[in-house]
């Protein structure tokens, strides 16, 4: 399992938790959670950028090689 993956799992599961915390009124619990699940979003979102300029940078580097 790649980490982009588990932060959205994470992601999803933190927000299942905030409704339910938001259901049971419990405010203060559920901001915790919604924050953190926002934050796993985020990272979610960042791992996928950050393959996706890894393998760009590893084509322009293919690219860039001369052929012997």
């Amino acid at each position: 399992m790649n980490w982009e993956r588990t932060f959205q799992l994470l992601a999803v599961a933190f927000a299942g938790i905030a409704a339910f915390f938001y259901w049971r009124g419990l405010y203060d619990a559920m901001f915790v959670t919604a924050v953190i699940g926002a934050a796993a979003f985020f990272l979610s979102i960042r791992m996928q950028v950050k393959t996706r300029i890894d393998e760009r940078r590893a084509k322009e580097s293919e690219a860039e090689e001369p052929e012997s």
